[in-house]
């Protein structure tokens, strides 16, 4: 295993990050525990969920990847660096809370609820999921105007209030996910203006068919020194090449046929052409993609996720590969040919 430092602390992580989000869904606990141990054996010392995990979200397995989590961890806390994440508002989650604004009540109650889960009593990392505001994230390429929006600039209030649980013991450190260059921006700036710490993460999309990342937020990354954990770097197993012959039974696309952020046909056309690349380079697609994001300056953790223990063993050993200048010029040509097909 590699490792990196989190940006602008002395906490160690491994520069591949397990993703937790089937866990209480497509595994049991019973798995779960597996794919822990197994990553733990392998030198991943480093763990990402959310509070609305599992996924597909659903009122009935709100919280249940924590609380499976939690039932590992109390045994191997001490082992790993862990991430969390609260939930935001523009989604149908109100079976979460009635008020999902990121207000002090609300990252509070939050918090404490996801440290129950997890029977920790703190988290290295916690994170905004997603911006509070209307904006463009989850697939939207661009920014879209909504008069309906009532947000209001909060930007301040959030840090101060994560500055209280750090000071509470309860997180070390924040970040922020699926955020767009100006909310990170402004994240920054209020945080130099009152001396506080600005967000060391950022957890957004990255992968062979989303490169959105690059264009903004990369700049920000490198300037301001903010790692981006990258998720969904195998756009949902469509970058494995599972997908291009038949609809594999129990794969996620299968079982849950609404995940359509990166199902499209000029998706299905970049992938074929990724997978003849890898091919004629004598490497697996998968491998590929993975060492891919991995070589990126701004990249600090890939987030992998799998079902099955043989996806996990390819995925952690991802780590080995290095790709040539070569291979990384062929996937250029193709990226430019074709930019960002799933946003």
């Amino acid at each position: 295993m590699l490792y990196t430092k989190l940006p602008n602390t002395e906490i160690e992580v491994s520069e591949i990050c397990l993703g937790t989000m089937t866990f209480g869904e497509q595994n049991t606990l019973e798995e779960a525990h597996e794919q822990l141990n197994f990553a733990l054996d392998n030198g991943v010392n480093f763990i990402d969920t959310a509070e609305v995990y599992a996924v597909p979200t659903k009122s009935e397995t709100y919280g249940e990847t924590e609380r499976i989590l939690g039932t590992w961890l109390k045994e191997n806390r001490s082992k790993v660096v862990l991430a969390s994440k609260i939930a935001g508002p523009n989604r149908s989650l109100d079976y979460i809370r009635p008020d999902l604004r990121f207000s002090k009540e609300n990252l509070k109650e939050a918090l404490e609820n996801s440290l129950k889960r997890l029977q920790t009593d703190y988290l290295d990392i916690y994170q905004l999921h997603w911006p509070e505001r209307k904006t463009n994230f989850f697939g939207k390429r661009g920014f879209i105007q909504d008069n309906s929006d009532v947000w209001q600039d909060n930007f301040s209030e959030i840090i101060e209030t994560l500055e209280g649980f750090k000071k509470e013991g309860k997180i070390r450190h924040f970040g922020v996910s699926n955020e767009t260059p100006w909310g990170l921006m402004r994240f920054c700036e209020e945080a130099r203006k009152n001396d506080w710490e600005k967000p060391i993460t950022i957890q957004n999309p990255y992968s062979l068919v989303n490169r959105t990342f690059e264009t903004g937020l990369a700049e920000i990354s490198y300037r301001e020194n903010i790692g981006l954990l990258a998720y969904s770097p195998l756009a949902f197993g469509i970058l494995t090449g599972k997908y291009l012959q038949e609809q594999p039974e129990k794969a996620r696309l299968t079982l849950y046929p609404q995940m359509k952020r990166y199902s499209n046909l000029e998706v299905v056309n970049v992938v074929k052409k990724y997978s003849d690349l890898a091919n004629d380079f004598g490497i697996s697609l998968t491998q590929m993609s993975l060492a891919f994001i991995r070589q990126q300056p701004f990249v600090t953790s890939t987030i992998i996720g799998a079902t099955k223990m043989l996806q996990l063993k390819e995925n952690i050993e991802s780590v080995d590969v290095k790709l040539s200048v070569e291979l990384l010029n062929e996937i250029e040509k193709i990226h430019t040919s074709q930019p960002n097909p799933a946003p």
